[in-house]
């Protein structure tokens, strides 16, 4: 699931009560140091990925005549688009090696900072964080595939990462997590 920055401070505070009560890390000082660590290092992923889209975003409507012309899917076309860009850039766009690579770097911060401790190994913990982004993004892929379909038979094309296609996800988003009681 790609996560929107509002996301942040929710992935953050989950993995820090998943840290909590896991049962071997101990916490220094307190849930919201570890959550700010957490909600630091996932904003700065997702800005960085939305900076990626953005230049994608950008070459696509550069090109929309050309793409138009050619009857080309600008849904691939985005997607292969920031794919070239994010590797350029050495950004990890599969999520399950994002996540990964987040969660290294959120533990390496708990224990640098003192916030945690652990007689565990590392990788115990890395699961432990890795499990709470993966949970999160899961109850909310659910809700992202609905939308995407409801997008998708509106009357009139919406072109996908635009704007307009993104106004109108959000206000989708936000309907279906009411519906499902995440809001």
């Amino acid at each position: 699931m790609k996560f929107k920055l509002a996301h942040a401070p929710y992935i953050g505070n989950k993995i820090a009560l998943d840290l909590s009560t896991c049962g071997f890390v101990s916490i220094l000082h307190g849930l919201e140091s570890i959550a700010q660590v957490a909600e630091k290092y996932i904003t700065q992923d997702i800005q960085e990925e939305a900076r990626i889209e953005d230049k994608a975003r950008d070459l696509l409507e550069e090109n929309l005549e050309e793409i138009e012309f050619m009857q080309a899917d600008e849904h691939q076309l985005f997607w292969r688009i920031k794919q070239k860009l994010a590797e350029n850039e050495n950004f990890i766009l599969r999520f399950e090696d994002r996540y990964n690579n987040l969660s290294h770097k959120i533990l390496n911060e708990l224990f640098e900072e003192d916030l945690i401790d652990s007689a565990t190994s590392e990788t115990r913990i890395i699961n432990v964080i890795f499990k709470a982004i993966n949970s999160y993004s899961k109850a909310y892929n659910e809700i992202e595939d609905i939308v995407q379909e409801r997008i998708a038979n509106y009357k009139r094309k919406i072109i996908f990462g635009s704007e307009e296609y993104d106004l109108i996800f959000d206000k989708l988003y936000q309907e279906e997590l009411k519906k499902k009681g995440f809001l």
